[in-house]
């Protein structure tokens, strides 16, 4: 399996997981590459409880994990 077919897999995995964020992947100097950006933006107590509306990763690893993190934060508040 090369990078790219690797990478598709992965963001297909995102896209039926958390459905809500569209993703894209940038590729710019000094800035994050693979980025989620939700489709609805947030309540005012969701970003007060650190829930974002875009989050930038180095990695797709990283990316897959800090959504996790965010959807923890989302379920605290029975989002």
């Amino acid at each position: 399996m090369t990078d790219h077919e690797y990478e598709q897999r992965v963001i297909d995995v995102l896209i039926s997981t958390h459905p809500g964020w569209y993703y894209e992947q940038r590729d710019l100097p000094g800035l994050p590459r693979w980025w989620a950006i939700r489709y609805c933006p947030l309540r005012p107590d969701q970003r007060k409880a650190g829930a974002r509306d875009v989050m930038g990763r180095t990695s797709l690893r990283r990316l897959v994990r800090a959504l996790a993190r965010h959807d923890e934060i989302l379920h605290r508040l029975r989002y």
